[in-house]
């Protein structure tokens, strides 16, 4: 199955990198922009209240409420104030609510719009007033214990929003130089991937890389079959040797036979694929040689998958080295069994192993991340179970590790057949 089309390996990987880092880029900006929201209105309630408790407690403003001439003493006070902190109004009021002071004079004698506490404590809120919401903190005036007025600081969300201009420039610009540092990254990523990938789409490296799994299962089984041929002679001559011909026979016997039983599943199966077919032996020979029980039942009307045989190779292959590394890695008796049996329009592959001393929630993790159940070493084996499902996904089919024990593997392989 030729695939030649698409983006090259090199820039898929620009891509993605491009991608991630814009929406880090854009994620960082938002987090920042409402941080530097929450500081502005924390902010403005902490000098709202700063303003007015600290009008509430001057002497000027204490006896200026019950001033004949409230207005005009307090007025000019409340001006500088406004002035000299930077807020956007000082009302100051008497018990009642009734302004005697305001921004806009025409508001003076009108009843204030805020909350007027019940008791003699200060509050602080957001409200809708004659200047639009704000933030303001109202405090209670008290002269020797009685209550004489009330005064209320405020800022306009309009100011606070202004007053935070300065951090968004800040998150814009750190969102900018994620998004610049990025992609010189993703450039270098890039340049790193064609030399190594050179301009193959990424389906011809999976392809390359299904070709080396392939060479690798498959020599791996040749020289487990090769090694257990060779033991066997060797014991067979020096049984003979020692003039114990019946054992050397019963031994070369017992080895054709075992051989030959999966040689006639194979041969009976019209549909398949040979490629296949040598793997399964080799991998028999290599349980044998790991002290691991092998069976395997394939089905004579088990059809051929759409998959090449140098993908069908990776596949299976990759399939059976997990569950004999799980199978040898757990406790006796220690067996793999593998099945091919027909589907609606597709080959069932069932591969189970023993293998359960591999936790079965850290496994299934695993699976889903795409990994094998061993660890990587130096020729890169590990990964052999993300090769698999990548293969397998690119011709519609699904690989699937079934719940409870024993450890199974379901891949489910389009053959193009009529269902």
């Amino acid at each position: 199955m030729a695939r030649t089309q698409g983006r090259s390996a090199a820039s898929r990987v620009f891509v993605a990198l491009i991608a991630a880092v814009v929406i880090l880029a854009l994620l960082t900006a938002g987090l920042l922009l409402l941080e530097s929201q929450r500081a502005a209105r924390a902010e403005a309630e902490r000098v709202t209240q700063a303003v007015a408790q600290t009008l509430a407690h001057t002497p000027d403003v204490i006896t200026g409420v019950t001033a004949d001439d409230p207005t005009g003493r307090l007025q000019p006070l409340a001006e500088d104030v406004m002035a000299d902190a930077r807020i956007d109004f000082v009302t100051i009021m008497d018990t009642s609510g009734i302004r005697i002071t305001h921004r806009d004079l025409d508001q003076i004698g009108k009843h204030y719009l805020g909350t007027i506490p019940e008791s003699e404590t200060a509050l602080t809120e957001e409200f809708a007033g004659t200047l639009g919401p704000s933030i303001r903190t109202i405090a209670p005036i008290v002269d020797d214990g009685e209550l004489v007025g009330w005064v209320s600081a405020g800022v306009t969300i309009g100011s606070i929003t202004a007053s935070a201009l300065p951090r968004i420039l800040v998150a814009v610009a750190v969102a900018a130089a994620l998004v610049v540092a990025g992609y010189i990254g993703a450039v270098l990523a890039r340049r790193a991937t064609r030399r190594v990938t050179g301009d193959l789409p990424a389906g011809a490296v999976r392809d390359t890389l299904a070709s080396a799994e392939s060479m690798r299962t498959l020599g791996d089984a040749l020289r487990a079959q090769t090694h257990e041929h060779g033991n066997r002679m060797h014991t067979a001559v020096a049984l003979i040797e020692l003039g114990r011909s019946d054992e050397a026979v019963d031994l070369l016997t017992e080895s054709v036979s075992q051989s030959q039983a999966l040689v006639d599943q194979v041969a009976a199966r019209t549909q398949g694929d040979p490629t296949v077919g040598a793997l399964l032996l080799g991998k028999a020979a290599q349980a044998r040689e790991r002290g691991i029980a092998w069976s395997a039942d394939i089905h004579s009307d088990a059809p051929r998958s759409l998959l090449t045989p140098i993908d069908a190779v990776a596949v299976v292959g990759n399939l059976i080295d997990n569950a004999l590394d799980a199978a040898a890695a757990g406790p006796e008796p220690r067996w793999v069994r593998v099945s091919m049996t027909p589907a609606p329009g597709a080959l069932a592959l069932v591969v189970m192993d023993s293998g359960d001393g591999v936790d079965p929630a850290l496994r299934e993790r695993i699976f889903e991340r795409g990994f094998s159940t061993k660890p990587a070493d130096a020729a890169g084996r590990g990964v052999g179970l993300a090769l698999a499902r990548a293969v397998i996904d690119d011709i519609g089919g699904t690989l699937e590790l079934e719940d409870g024990s024993p450890t199974t593997f379901r891949a489910v392989l389009p053959s193009g057949a009529p269902a």
